[in-house]
């Protein structure tokens, strides 16, 4: 498709220049094969953690950049942005080192984790608003009145340029790759990497990921402008926006390849999976492109490159996750199972659950339900088990033994 001219465009010498104003700023950050996706996929699969970034995400790259080409009167002024929390953190720090007076707009939902670390880059934080279009509004408001910069996450050449330092080392870290996998929100990361790999490796497929609750971009692409949507609730809150920016919009129309979207049990499910094969800890946001090879593992010709473009999680949602995305991979059952409201039902139930390897975490009695007869009990248990066949097992194990049973 044709680069829509009106826009400001960003090229691989801005990108370059880019990484040179990072030296010393942003980690190179490592590029890991990953065996358990290589086996699922039949192709190398490598992970490029910017999970390891400094701050814990992608975003100090063109929050530096950005903030290090405001002038010394701009700078005086101080810089503002609106963020659920990486973008916040990036610009903390970038006006930290830059020396540069720095106000950030969160919503009121944004995760305590994230809040504080970007208090503890020294930058004064505000909450307010249900989502990061009402905070970018605050934030946009207070640009005018005070004479602050703002720093847009995704919506400007210079955030673009600093994004786009990922698809460089990805060109040199991994020079056979045949696609390349990046999450997407706004746009600004898939736009810098795309610009970048494109320019140095015509022949790569560049694939956007977003999440099927909020993806902006399959109906802004079919449309050719960027289109505002109305997102459902997602785990991955870092890729949750309405209106792709016109900047990275033109950069994606351009040089990726494909858009994909994945659901919420995929995104638990590669949240796990990086936890436990590539001991990651990786935001939702940050596993989307594992999540797109859990759901079509033979869809990429490999060696295939995905970025985890974070890995600031609320350890409470993380806990939330892995529980959820247990469930998905069949290694967390839950289970209703109607007994005889007689001594030793219960014990002579476990021990069935115990001859089959199952550890139970939690049982619950009922006894009040209409639909129980005076002699019943529903006993609730959850349970842990070594994955979806070994779940199957246990259900008609016990559906063999006579107990009256439903799941979840």
């Amino acid at each position: 498709m044709a680069v829509d001219s009106t826009v400001a465009q960003v090229t691989l010498a801005d990108i370059q220049a880019a990484r040179t104003l990072l030296e010393g700023v942003a980690v190179v950050t490592p590029m890991r094969e990953l065996f358990a996706l290589t086996h699922l996929t039949g192709t190398p699969v490598h992970l490029k953690c910017e999970n390891l970034q400094r701050t814990g995400s992608f975003k100090i790259r063109g929050a530096y950049v950005r903030i290090s080409r405001l002038s010394r009167q701009e700078r005086a002024h101080g810089v503002v942005a609106a963020s659920a929390g990486n973008h916040a953190q990036g610009v903390a720090l970038a006006a930290a080192l830059l020396d540069t007076r720095c106000t950030v707009f969160m919503p009121e939902g944004a995760a305590i984790p994230k809040e504080k670390a970007t208090l503890a880059y020294g930058a004064e934080v505000r909450l307010g608003g249900a989502d990061i279009e009402v905070a970018l509004e605050a934030a946009a408001a207070f640009a005018a009145e005070t004479g602050a910069v703002l720093i847009h996450p995704f919506d400007h050449p210079d955030i673009i340029a600093g994004q786009g330092t990922i698809g460089l080392e990805i060109c040199e870290q991994l020079p056979e790759a045949a696609t390349v996998l990046v999450s997407m929100g706004g746009g600004g990361l898939a736009a810098g990497v795309a610009t970048a790999v494109r320019a140095l490796r015509p022949g790569v497929r560049l694939v956007g990921v977003q999440a099927a609750s909020a993806a902006a971009y399959p109906p802004s692409l079919a449309a050719g402008c960027p289109t505002e949507i109305v997102p459902a609730p997602t785990m991955a809150d870092g890729i949750l926006v309405r209106r792709p920016g016109a900047v990275p919009f033109a950069a994606i129309q351009a040089y990726v390849d494909d858009v994909v979207t994945v659901s919420e049990d995929s995104l638990s499910e590669a949240l796990l999976l990086l936890a436990e094969r590539a001991k990651l800890v990786v935001e939702p946001a940050g596993a989307a492109t594992v999540a797109a090879l859990l759901e079509d593992p033979h869809a990429y010709a490999g060696p295939v490159a995905t970025i985890l473009s974070g890995g600031n999680i609320d350890p409470l949602l993380l806990m939330q996750v892995i529980r959820h995305g247990l469930a998905v991979a069949g290694r967390y059952l839950s289970l209703r199972v109607r007994i005889p409201d007689r001594p030793g039902e219960l014990a002579r139930m476990l021990a069935e659950l115990g001859a089959l390897q199952v550890n139970v975490l939690d049982v619950v009695h009922e006894r009040t339900s209409a639909q129980l007869h005076v002699d019943e009990v529903v006993v609730s248990l959850q349970a842990e088990t070594r994955g979806a066949e070994h779940c199957e097992k246990v259900v008609a194990a016990l559906q063999g033994a006579g107990y009256p049973l439903t799941r979840g």
